[in-house]
């Protein structure tokens, strides 16, 4: 997990993110580090200062588990994270509400949608294959001869998929 984006995906997304903006222009910033919190709560204002300090690029309430289950699945994972508000660092914004971030969040579904469909345009043509698509040849601790017949048979589905 020491990488959990995978960069195949990654590039799928910005391609797409560009393609979308030649009619509808948009931002795109690629890479950065993600911390994931424990939601539905909002950061304190210390919380995002250090969050900010720790190098933190964008906060999330979802991706880490979702990364985690996406290589236990070998399930190639990236972010499209689309901004919905700015914490509370930012002293010259307004400070986050529920119904700003769900407000903004549907206004960022259209493009999402958009964004979704040029990605996997792209990976059905380039069909790149990446570490998370052979994770668990280097992931079980047990050696395969003492799984029982029937896990083996599980986990050779994994593998040779």
């Amino acid at each position: 997990m020491a990488q959990p984006v995978c960069p195949e995906v990654s590039a799928a997304l910005a391609f797409a993110v560009r393609e979308v903006s030649r009619k509808d222009p948009v931002r795109l910033h690629e890479g950065g580090t993600y911390v994931c919190i424990e939601g539905p709560q909002f950061s304190s204002q210390a919380e995002s200062h250090w969050y900010r300090a720790m190098g933190a690029d964008i906060i999330g309430m979802t991706n880490m588990p979702e990364a985690k289950l996406a290589r236990e699945a070998q399930i190639a994972y990236a972010t499209l994270g689309m901004v919905t508000d700015y914490d509370c660092w930012r002293p010259h914004e307004a400070h986050v509400t529920a119904e700003m971030a769900i407000a903004n969040l549907m206004k960022n579904a259209g493009r999402a949608q958009q964004i979704v469909v040029a990605a996997v345009r792209y990976l059905a043509e380039k069909q790149p294959v990446s570490a998370a698509h052979t994770a668990l040849a280097t992931s079980l601790v047990t050696p395969p001869d003492a799984l029982s017949p029937s896990m083996r048979e599980v986990v050779a589905v994994f593998q040779h998929s």
